[in-house]
């Protein structure tokens, strides 16, 4: 299953994870990634998977 943004392409993001001891092991940061329905523009009706910024900023019309 893709992590990824559809629309803008936002995906996972690597760093460490730092303890209080200053230890780094390897962890990851998912993007917030919602299935939803997507209107296109001749009428059809089809699943994506968008981040919640490109929900937020209108750049996908959701179907009703």
């Amino acid at each position: 299953m893709s992590r990824k943004c559809e629309i803008c392409g936002k995906g996972q993001v690597s760093g460490n994870r730092v303890s209080h001891s200053n230890r780094h092991t390897r962890r990851k940061w998912n993007a917030n990634i919602q299935t939803v329905r997507v209107a296109e523009s001749n009428g059809a009706v089809r699943k994506a998977k968008v981040c919640t910024k490109c929900l937020k900023s209108g750049k996908v019309t959701r179907a009703v």
